[in-house]
């Protein structure tokens, strides 16, 4: 009766012991999944610092050059600004 008992209670053992496998390949699988998506993001967005930092070079070389340079850039900042907030006046009206 014992060696029956324990035979079912190591049967038992083996059945969880399975699941815990197939958990920790299911984990492992799901990280390296998600290692990759990191690596990934990590290439874009340092392919997006690259566009920023181009940007700013260019806006700064823009904002040091003459006059009419920075005339030009209040003008389209101030432009900028403006269609920002009638967008936004827009995009209310539209909510409501």
């Amino acid at each position: 009766m014992l060696d029956v008992e324990n035979k079912h209670m190591a049967d038992n053992l083996a059945t969880k012991v399975t699941r815990l496998k197939s958990l920790a390949l299911d984990i492992d699988k799901d990280a390296e999944e998600q290692n990759r998506y990191l690596d990934s993001t990590d290439s874009d967005f340092m392919s997006v610092t690259g566009l920023l930092t181009g940007s700013v070079k260019r806006f700064s070389t823009m904002t040091r050059s003459g006059r009419d340079n920075r005339k030009l850039l209040c003008y389209v900042s101030a432009g900028l600004v403006v269609v920002f907030f009638i967008l936004y006046y827009l995009v209310s009206k539209a909510r409501t």
